[in-house]
């Protein structure tokens, strides 16, 4: 069974960080993973992703120079850190897995990880 663990989450202000970590048990540590995010009102948002290898990064342009994604491969973790978090962030956050950056960002997803609430206050 595939298995998407994440930690991490919870309330933060305007102008602050978080950090999120997702790590997967069951599946190739070759595979591509990434985070999506969906908020109240809104649908599920593509937020980033990085590829098997970790050489290739992609980002929703709403966080990109904000978020950072990064993997471990050793421990089959990958990491997102979040800086300058605005209202707009808040939402509950998803790991993924795919066979490449490219088809998580096109919303073709192998596996969910079961989410993580993050609040941002002004």
């Amino acid at each position: 069974q595939v298995q998407l663990d994440e930690s991490g989450g919870g309330s933060v202000q305007a102008g602050g960080s978080m950090y999120l970590s997702c790590k997967a048990s069951g599946t190739s540590s070759t595979y591509a993973m990434g985070w999506f995010r969906r908020s109240p009102g809104k649908e599920r948002e593509f937020v980033a992703a990085i590829s098997g290898s970790g050489d290739l990064k992609l980002y929703a342009d709403s966080v990109k120079g904000r978020f950072t994604i990064s993997r471990d491969n050793a421990k089959n973790t990958i990491f997102l850190q979040m800086n300058n978090l605005e209202f707009m962030d808040s939402a509950v956050y998803y790991c993924a897995t795919g066979e490449l950056a490219t088809s998580l960002r096109a919303n073709r997803v192998l596996d969910w990880g079961q989410g993580k609430q993050v609040a941002v206050s002004s």
